[in-house]
């Protein structure tokens, strides 16, 4: 059970999402990404409603499935993500928020976890995500070995298997780590994602 208070080290992966985010042009758009099939405004819209979601857990209303449905994109997405990473950052920032109990319905029907748990999953998706986003716009990503540390920590704890390749699936089956993998790729590789995409 993640018990560490991770707030710190997800607003980091968010604030680096953001700014990511904002490089983004309406004609990138269309772009692939490692998330398989969708596109740059595929990932965008599931970024924006999963702070929207969290946020709202950390509230105490993330079982309202309304929360966590995307909505359509507005003139502005990068301007709609932004409000919403800022919305999930304040939600985070109450003094309890780590001993709340959150819940979490794309986990099933009831599925609750304690703050801390949960914000960890928020960290790792966000680490992951500014990953796919920079990939998808040719741009770099360094991730601070504190935080490498943190999110490796998470991410080898993802029960791996079959249930990946379902439809709806967070992540992709692990994949083999190449040789003097760095935390990153280590973190990339474990979650599904190939270090070199799109090679």
């Amino acid at each position: 059970m993640q018990t560490v208070d991770l707030r710190a080290a997800d607003e980091w992966a968010v604030r680096t999402s953001v700014a990511l985010v904002a490089k983004a042009t309406p004609d990138d758009l269309g772009r692939p990404t490692p998330c398989s099939v969708w596109t740059l405004g595929d990932l965008l819209a599931h970024m924006t409603v999963q702070h929207r979601g969290f946020a709202a857990a950390a509230r105490g209303h993330g079982a309202d499935l309304a929360a966590w449905s995307p909505r359509p994109p507005g003139e502005d997405p990068a301007a709609e993500y932004a409000e919403a990473a800022d919305d999930v950052l304040a939600a985070f920032a109450g003094q309890d928020v780590p001993e709340r109990a959150f819940a979490l319905p794309e986990f099933g029907p009831g599925a609750a976890f304690p703050g801390a748990q949960a914000i960890g999953f928020h960290f790792i998706d966000y680490v992951v995500h500014s990953w796919d986003v920079a990939r998808s716009l040719g741009l770099p990503f360094e991730l601070d070995d504190d935080l490498a540390e943190d999110a490796l920590r998470i991410a080898l704890a993802v029960p791996d298997g079959d249930y990946r390749l379902g439809p709806g699936a967070a992540f992709r089956p692990g994949l083999p780590a190449p040789g003097n993998a760095s935390a990153l790729d280590r973190i990339l590789t474990a979650l599904g994602r190939s270090p070199s995409w799109p090679a």
